[in-house]
């Protein structure tokens, strides 16, 4: 993980709008739904571990299989997963554009995660290598930087380092 615990994984659900929401750290009873499916995964699938890869992979199809075409759940009228499941109608059309009208200009971040500003390299996270991010001048040598509508702090260029801000991403809780 990277920058605000972001993932390449991450970035590209934001991208195609999807909001990230996390629980507080601790507070596992704030998705206790998600929490009791990986105990049930563990607990069928884990317990005792396979020899290798290969079987362990296994035995994680079979669970998936069950669970979604065997198993009742509660949650869906004693339905599985596979009685109610539609296909989207939405057809994927790659991710969005990303446009910066509020900032001065777009920067590319690098494949080693840095973005370059007046010939300084300054180390942004490999997380975002390939996005587009914008930079708003704010005072003298003090650069906002925004990925998408996210601000993720700001750029000094004396020091070449970004001071992040309030996590945009943190547990909304």
């Amino acid at each position: 993980n990277g920058l605000y615990n972001l993932s390449k994984l991450s970035v590209w659900w934001l991208r195609l709008g999807i909001a990230i929401e996390r629980i507080k750290p601790g507070h596992p009873q704030q998705n206790g739904r998600h929490e009791r499916m990986h105990l049930t995964l563990k607990q069928e699938t884990t317990r005792p571990a396979c020899e290798n890869h290969l079987q362990q992979q296994v035995r994680f199809d079979d669970f998936v299989r069950e669970y979604n075409t065997e198993r009742p759940h509660e949650g869906l009228a004693m339905a599985t997963p596979a009685e109610i499941y539609t296909p989207s109608s939405r057809i994927y059309d790659g991710l969005p554009d990303i446009d910066y009208p509020f900032h001065d200009r777009e920067v590319l971040i690098t494949a080693c995660g840095r973005i370059c500003m007046h010939r300084k390299k300054i180390n942004i996270s490999t997380v975002l290598a390939g996005q587009r991010v914008g930079v708003k001048e704010v005072d003298d040598g003090i650069w906002l930087v925004s990925f998408m509508h996210y601000d993720l702090g700001y750029v000094d260029l004396e020091q070449r380092t970004l001071q992040t801000i309030d996590n945009p991403f943190g547990a909304k809780v």
